[in-house]
């Protein structure tokens, strides 16, 4: 039997949750636009001219992610680093707010993978496609297949290469001469960068998210080998109730714990984003403590009230947020100092 005290007990914590509840409403930052890497800021703004235009959260992320894929980039695109037989193969994913999904995987000789990805989640039943059947699935929707030619940047890179014939995966380093600053990726002798992904996730003015992330793989790589950045729930995840994830680093220690769907979760049970993300690293030290402190892997997160956060295994990583018609490059927290 419910007594009067206990009625207005009730009453009154449903008048707080309400008025919780509408404060949080009011105090969500959108539209907004988070990328990975000091590059994320002209990503970022690339994306955020179409959020702010009132365009989608999804078509913001393949705008900014086409604009990297087609400049010269160590890590993205076609100008990308080969693998060890010297061949440029391509991987990409994007995720909506209805939690559709389409991935490319191991693509050669297209443009923009991120596109392609976009094309398999509207048009086909199908999440993935990889290898030869992604480039016949381009080639049958318009897409022109490019030459098979190293950019100069790239083919200097291999070629150095080459002379060492070594796979060893570095951890980024500060470089002051680096438009990064201090905190910049790892970068060749000669100021190239050596390796990394570009993720992006953006919340639009409807209130719905959206992600997209796109590389051409780790420098060097074994023909064939594909990382997190395809996969659904490693390289990207995103869920409109909650948030958007995505990462960056050596893809397979993102892969074994399902570090984007994990990032997310951590933020359904109530962590911030930045909590969010630096739980998933503690994950990764906790299963390989010795190997996490070779590697870089960085998380970065926005959730439905578009606060935004990071955390990576090494200093260095960083990402570039866009909002309020401003962008600024903000430096990550690390579990190694």
């Amino acid at each position: 039997m419910t007594t009067r005290r206990k009625f207005l007990q009730l009453t009154g914590l449903a008048a707080v949750s309400s008025a919780y509840t509408n404060a949080q409403s009011n105090s969500v930052t959108k539209p907004i636009v988070i990328a990975t890497w000091d590059s994320g800021v002209d990503v970022a703004k690339t994306a955020f001219n179409i959020l702010k235009s009132k365009g989608t959260a999804l078509d913001a992320v393949e705008s900014g992610a086409i604009f990297i894929e087609n400049k010269i980039d160590c890590c993205v695109g076609l100008g990308g680093n080969p693998d060890r037989d010297g061949v440029v193969s391509l991987d990409a994913s994007i995720m909506d707010y209805k939690s559709n999904a389409g991935s490319v995987a191991g693509l050669e000789q297209i443009k923009n993978p991120i596109s392609i990805a976009r094309k398999i989640m509207e048009t086909t039943p199908h999440v993935m496609l990889v290898g030869e059947g992604a480039k016949q699935f381009a080639l049958q929707n318009g897409y022109m297949l490019e030459e098979k030619k190293l950019s100069e940047d790239a083919e200097k890179t291999y070629k150095e290469w080459l002379l060492k014939n070594e796979y060893k995966p570095e951890i980024n380093i500060e470089n002051k001469k680096q438009s990064g600053g201090p905190f910049a990726p790892n970068y060749l002798d000669d100021g190239r960068p050596n390796h990394d992904t570009m993720g992006l996730v953006a919340l639009d003015k409807m209130g719905n998210l959206a992600g997209a992330c796109t590389t051409s793989g780790m420098a060097f790589k074994l023909h064939g080998r594909v990382g997190d950045s395809p996969i659904i729930g490693a390289g990207l995840y995103v869920d409109n109730e909650v948030g958007a994830v995505t990462s960056s680093g050596v893809g397979e220690e993102v892969i074994k714990i399902c570090g984007s769907f994990l990032v997310t979760e951590f933020m359904r049970q109530g962590y911030s984003p930045k909590m969010a993300c630096k739980k998933a690293v503690e994950r990764i030290v906790k299963r390989d403590t010795k190997k996490a402190k070779e590697i870089q892997v960085g998380f970065i997160a926005l959730n439905k009230n578009g606060e935004h956060g990071s955390y990576a295994l090494q200093k260095g990583f960083m990402y570039a947020v866009h909002s309020n018609n401003e962008v600024k490059l903000i430096k990550s927290d690390a579990h190694f100092k």
